[in-house]
């Protein structure tokens, strides 16, 4: 359709609901209907608010970014930034934005959400104070608190920032974990009786408390704070007095206590209001306006405006449906909800207060682990009506979706822990209008449909197709069960086996390797694979198992990769140890740790290129690669490189590739460790560290991040206290940000959190599989990578520490021990009897069977990567002396 018939929808406001509404229209709108125009007040692109606390540790707004960037790219959408709309004319259809332009609508949809409620508390304008909804909030908030612990350095008594939060709800408590972060004191002061009182009972807001208090934060319950004083030195904030006499000293203070929509537009506009503010929508969510409509947290929705984001999600979708003709209705509120502050668990759905007429409640309470559950049911005590879990939510992913719905056996079974609550959380079968995923509105239904109807048979596959757990992901691992569940009904076989020959999957076979003590790929076969072809020798197997093996074996410090029965395992490019090119010659990147190299070696690395006349580019992992070069150059190329200090770079190898680093405090302004120091340490500790894929760091100098560390499998950043360390990230095709996995490590603390990081992922990864994926593979996610690393949960930590150390000890150069045995340069030759080419008596036989000598530029040794031995079909090659 062409822009003059295109319909215009307007949105006014930049946030998750309108980017859930535009990404739903343009993915539906197949005849291209409408065009779309945004208008956000933010600088930015929308970004997930649900997850702001993040920015304390990333401080980088692009990773909360939500959605697929090319949906901004697209033609039929328009993404105005920092460009609000400040009047609404309905009677004209039209807008005006902040500059003053005028824009005509057929449709306009507001979605201006809420802004954060300031109490009426004296003193709440000092500086000092702030709310906590936005990035530029956390970068202010951020920002205060790091100049107070700068003012504090140099004072005669030091002392750490004393913080204050006002509200124990979702978000006061982000915000005091934000403060812990920022190493400042945090207490909360939260008016009703207990912590998230919106959300929990009393039992789990006790239990919550503890939690809470082991995180180093304080708390009080039923405090009213009555005034904000200033301090007489500062004229900042500097004392909460509260209506009991009590009082506390602060130097920040960040008030949480709720939302208000921002109705004001619509208002102005004349449409009415709900009761307690928000446009009035009925259930398609339009206004009293026929071509207006409201979603999120701005719309007034059964005489209420809801503050979360999954109504508002289902809102979008209701109006994304509309716009082309649909008749969808706001299926109503999912108002469960879910604590994201690390280290503590909890969660809620449903009734968790038990109000029902009749309600009867089931509890598990284990004080001294900090643990509070509870299922609210009928009267029978067989339908379930709601949940409260503080400690341990492992239940919520599983039951959320079941509730309305009869439990199938003992309602305690899936609370106690361990074999209990695991056994009867094994058996539900979800009905298919549950609904898995609440961001997204995708019911279990729709899940089983992807593998059914659609042909997805894996779970990348079914949150492609269907978008289930692509928001906050804390349902993937029931998207993962469903999924591999329907598959065997689908009489699919789901089968983590590795190939034909091998029915142990990867991590099974490292495993077996490892204790049976194996060291050759016909002992391996022989011990747990099955021969398909007796009379295959020593290569039999496939192009699957065998470079697994070799990896494999490698891992486990079995040799030179070229060592006697390895050497047939291995890929082209590990075959000869250097990448191969597009046109059959090879590149050649020698090792530069941390980017750093040394005039000479720059010198070095120029000359040798020139010397055999190959092109020379600075790669994107701070080392220089040399193209061009022939097969039986490549010992010749390795040998003047290592007379000079250098080594493989492993650039050809499924290894370690580079650490990225930044110049840090030894030339930069900002840097706050020496970031390059650190970065040749980790690069010589993981050189030659073989995996199941490619594994890039990098060490960022301070939070600017220059060295890009969180795209990288493991990234570190430098702060005033240590080192930060992420993991997990990934380029290619899907990629992926690095996530925190621990915070302010001494440089000892890091380099053992990466050495358990890399060998847990090593042995326990599927073939080919980046880290970002098997992370969330590993049971619990992040979190349980987290609690093998840090915790030791599974009690293998010493042998991962071990196993790194033998690996560290172990390592030689490849390239060297090549040059030094003449049977592995025996591998290193165009032609078994003409090993030195080009050759001059070297002929060609074209497929007319018409023989050419080699023309002189093709015997040039300036012109040498001219001469490609191509087979073709129908041609031959002879070599004439």
């Amino acid at each position: 359709m062409t822009g003059a018939t295109q319909r215009h929808l307007v949105v006014v406001g930049g946030g998750m609901v309108a980017q859930r509404l535009v990404e739903a229209l343009v993915a539906r709108d197949t005849a291209e209907t409408w065009r779309v125009s945004v208008f956000a007040e933010e600088p930015l692109k929308p970004y997930d608010r649900v997850a702001l606390t993040s920015y304390f540790s990333a401080r980088d707004a692009d990773e909360l970014t939500l959605g697929d960037p090319a949906l901004w790219d697209d033609p039929r959408v328009s993404l105005h930034r920092d460009r609000g709309i400040i009047e609404i004319d309905r009677e004209a259809k039209q807008v005006t934005d902040r500059l003053g332009q005028v824009w005509d609508y057929d449709e306009l949809v507001l979605a201006t959400g809420s802004s954060a409620a300031m109490p009426p508390i004296l003193g709440n304008d000092l500086p000092g104070v702030f709310v906590y909804r936005t990035i530029d909030d956390v970068a202010a908030l951020r920002g205060w608190v790091e100049a107070k612990r700068a003012d504090g350095a140099g004072a005669r008594f030091d002392r750490p920032v004393r913080g204050a939060v006002i509200g124990g709800g979702l978000l006061g408590l982000e915000a005091a974990g934000a403060l812990k972060a920022l190493d400042a004191q945090a207490t909360v002061i939260q008016f009703g009786t207990h912590l998230m009182d919106a959300q929990i009972d009393l039992g789990g807001g006790q239990a919550l408390t503890r939690l809470i208090n082991d995180l180093g934060i304080a708390v009080r319950t039923d405090t009213a704070t009555q005034q904000m004083r200033p301090s007489k030195r500062t004229g900042h904030v500097g004392r909460l007095d509260f209506a009991d006499g009590g009082r506390l000293d602060v130097d920040v203070v960040v008030v949480a206590t709720g939302v208000r929509p921002r109705d004001e537009l619509a208002r102005a506009a004349g449409l009415p209001i709900g009761e307690r503010g928000g446009v009035v929508v009925d259930l398609a969510c339009h206004t009293e306006d026929p071509h207006v409509w409201a979603v999120g947290e701005v719309a007034c929705i059964e005489g209420r405006c809801i503050g979360l984001v999954a109504p508002g999600y289902a809102m979008a979708e209701v109006v994304a449906d509309r716009l082309l003709g649909g008749d969808a209705t706001f299926p109503g509120a999912d108002t469960a909800t879910k604590l994201k502050l690390q280290g503590v668990d909890v969660a809620s759905f449903g009734d968790a207060f038990g109000r029902t007429e009749g309600a009867m409640e089931v509890v598990f309470a284990d004080p001294v682990a900090g643990i509070y559950k509870k299922l609210v049911l009928s009267d029978d005590g067989r339908t379930l009506l709601g949940g409260v879990f503080v400690g341990d939510a492992s239940p919520y992913a599983s039951l959320r979706p079941l509730l309305g719905s009869e439990l199938p056996g003992d309602p305690s079974a899936y609370l106690v822990p361990d074999g209990g609550g695991g056994g009867g959380l094994a058996g539900l079968e979800l009905p298919d209008d549950a609904a898995v995923c609440s961001c997204n509105n995708v019911l279990a239904g729709t899940i089983r449909g992807a593998v059914t109807e659609h042909g997805c048979t894996d779970l990348a596959g079914v949150k492609g197709c269907t978008k289930a757990g692509t928001s906050c992901g804390s349902c993937l691992p029931l998207v993962k069960k469903i999924t591999t569940t329907e598959l065997e009904k689908a009489g699919v076989e789901v089968s983590d086996a590795l190939c034909e020959h091998f029915e142990l999957s990867r991590a099974q076979l490292f495993d077996a390797v490892r204790v049976a003590d194996l060291h050759t790929f016909s002992e391996i076969i022989d011990r747990f694979g099955h021969i398909t072809d007796p009379t295959a020798g020593p290569g039999r197997g496939c192009d699957i198992c065998k470079p697994v093996i070799g990896s494999i074996l490698a891992s486990l410090g079995n040799g030179h990769i070229l060592e006697g029965e390895q050497a047939t395992l291995q890929d082209t490019n590990d075959h000869v140890m250097a990448n191969m090119q597009k046109d059959g010659t090879y590149s050649v990147v020698p090792r530069i740790p941390g980017g750093e190299i040394t005039p000479d070696g720059l010198l070095v690395i120029g000359q040798v290129a020139k010397d055999f006349g190959l092109y020379t580019k600075i790669t994107g992992g701070q080392r220089i690669d040399m193209f061009g070069a022939r097969i039986e150059q490549l010992p010749q190329i390795w040998k003047r490189l290592v007379e000079r200090g250098f080594e493989s770079g492993h650039a050809y190898g499924k290894s370690l590739r580079t650490v990225k680093s930044c110049v840090g405090s030894t030339w930069c302004r900002y840097g706050v460790q020496d970031s390059v120091a650190m970065a040749v340490e980790l690069e010589l500790r993981y050189r030659g560290l073989r995996s199941p894929h490619k594994l890039k760091l990098g060490v960022s100098g301070c939070a600017r991040e220059c060295a890009e560390a969180r795209g990288k499998d493991v990234g570190v950043i430098a702060t005033d206290k240590g080192w930060n360390v992420y993991v997990g990230g990934n380029g290619g095709f899907t990629p992926r940000h690095a996530k925190l996995l621990a915070e302010d490590l001494s440089s000892e603390e890091l380099i053992r959190t990466i050495d358990r990081f890399l060998m847990y992922y090593i042995r326990t990864a599927d073939r080919l599989q980046r880290t970002a994926p098997w992370i969330e593979d590993v049971e619990g996610g992040l979190d349980g990578v987290r609690d093998v690393i840090m915790s030791d949960s599974l009690g293998i930590a010493a042998d991962l520490d071990a196993a790194m150390a033998e690996h560290v000890g172990a390592y030689r150069d490849e390239w060297a021990a090549v040059l030094e045995d003449p049977e592995k340069l025996r591998r290193f030759g165009s032609f078994v009897n003409a090993p030195e080419t080009p050759d001059p008596d070297l002929a060609y036989v074209n497929e007319r069977g018409q023989i050419r000598p080699a023309t002189p530029a093709e015997r040039d040794e300036e012109a040498a990567d001219l001469i490609r031995p191509v087979v073709i079909a129908g041609a031959t090659l002879e070599v004439r002396s």
